[in-house]
């Protein structure tokens, strides 16, 4: 295994999006968007999911990749939910076929920055004009120290049933480097609150990899996970990027453990879920077998998209507020990145979205390959029977297969269990665009 960190510790994408964003070219018109969005919603059953980026947070969290505004003034807040409201208002006139939400998610920044009568507002606003015999899975990212009583009655009044706690690590020590400070009593408290409320999922975020982590600490840290059963856990790889986020230059790269030393972290913690009754879900992520996680595993109706892995089918996702991403399967579009920015484009009735890109119809299928990869660790490759680009691909593959990390059968490939910790690599093979640009710059965080 050691051999193998050195080996496959390379920058690769995560794999949210085919093509990954660095490479998106081909941004689609206003008109090119809402044709591909309008088509995606009237093959979804007249349904879209929703993510709502919420950018605010009082404190920056020197780990975090997000796009976040810092900031103590919650005078913010109101100008901004109008700006979603009318966003949304503007997709409701320009999407004839949408008729209602399958999903919503509430991402930051922390959404519990919001009041909970301004997160009522803006989910009242958003829900009022669609049709309230669909009911869409509803969840929200929540900081511990800010999720309050009220915002959990009030979002589980109006639908929320799910809830995301961002945990990261226990640690004195790692949250002080990393200015994430939470107690285990608090996020007991929030949790136990939850489920009082009838929320019936609670996921924790669990970070390894993190600066000064030791395998002591992140074991204490699940072990303190485990005894307040979340139903599910994202335990996913820290991501060091200082050239894109330069809160993260607060500690060095020596702080940080290496690709061994990570994966070291991600064997006891994913040991300790899989003997505590966890089952292994796609990349990165653990579940329970009675949360809707596992259960569309195993049906093979798992998806992932830029909201993390859901079991929600709608091939539409409408991105509102800044820098949110909209998914039409075909075409992606990404709104501005400044806040002021984009509210101003929203006061002028346009759509804020700055790049995107419209898919050829080689990327349509090399994108199914790789959410194949992502979901059920299995892909078949018959749509690529004789292609040329296809035949590199499996050249790419060989080491990985001499390596006993995928096996290939007929036309279809397997990620055996030993090739899990290295997903990324295996999708990466199949990653024209990667392959075609060849970046001389380091553009993603390491594999491993």
């Amino acid at each position: 295994m050691k051999d193998l960190v050195k080996k496959y510790n390379v920058p690769g994408p995560r794999y949210t999006s085919y093509p990954t964003v660095p490479f998106w070219k081909n941004t689609p018109s206003e008109l090119e968007w809402i044709e591909n969005l309008n088509g995606a919603i009237a093959s979804s059953c007249n349904k879209a999911g929703i993510y709502i980026h919420l950018p605010y947070c009082e404190s920056l969290c020197t780990y975090c990749g997000c796009n976040t505004r810092i900031t103590v003034n919650h005078s913010v807040e109101e100008p901004y939910v109008k700006a979603v409201l009318d966003e949304w208002k503007m997709y409701l006139t320009s999407l004839p076929a949408l008729s209602g939400i399958a999903e919503l998610h509430l991402g930051g920044g922390t959404p519990t920055f919001f009041s909970p009568s301004n997160l009522q507002k803006l989910i009242q606003g958003i829900l009022k004009e669609t049709d309230g015999n669909i009911v869409p899975v509803m969840s929200f990212e929540g900081h511990p120290s800010s999720t309050s009583s009220g915002h959990l009655k009030i979002l589980a009044e109006l639908g929320f049933n799910r809830i995301s706690l961002g945990i990261q690590d226990f640690d004195p020590i790692v949250q002080a480097a990393i200015n994430r400070k939470q107690s285990f009593n608090e996020v007991k408290s929030v949790t136990e609150s939850a489920r009082e409320y009838g929320y019936d999922s609670v996921n924790y975020d669990v970070i390894f990899g993190l600066p000064f982590q030791t395998l002591q600490s992140i074991e204490d840290t699940i072990r303190k996970v485990i005894l307040l059963r979340p139903d599910r856990i994202a335990f996913y790889s820290y991501a060091h990027v200082p050239w894109m986020k330069p809160g993260q230059r607060k500690y060095s790269e020596k702080d940080i453990p290496d690709g061994e030393e990570k994966l070291s972290l991600y064997k006891k913690g994913k040991d300790i879920f899989l003997e505590s009754g966890y089952v292994e879900i796609g990349m990165d992520h653990f579940a329970l077998k009675s949360d809707d996680l596992y259960k569309a595993m195993t049906a093979g109706k798992l998806h992932r998209n830029f909201m993390g892995y859901t079991v929600a089918q709608s091939s539409a996702v409408i991105g509102l507020g800044v820098s949110a991403i909209g998914d039409s399967w075909n075409a992606f579009a990404q709104n501005k990145k400044i806040v002021e920015d984009y509210i101003q484009n929203v006061s002028e009735g346009k759509f804020p979205i700055f790049r995107g890109h419209l898919l050829s119809e080689r990327e349509l299928k090399l994108r199914k390959i790789i959410l194949d990869l992502m979901c059920n660790f299995k892909a078949s490759l018959n749509c690529f029977e004789n292609d040329d680009l296809l035949i590199q691909s499996l050249v790419r593959l060989e080491s990985l297969k001499e390596d006993g990390l995928v096996q290939t059968v007929g036309h279809t490939v397997l990620v055996t269990d030993s090739g899990r910790p290295f997903i990324r690599n295996i999708c990466m093979a199949f990653d024209e665009s990667l392959w075609m640009e060849n970046p001389e710059s380091q553009m993603f965080s390491s594999t491993v």
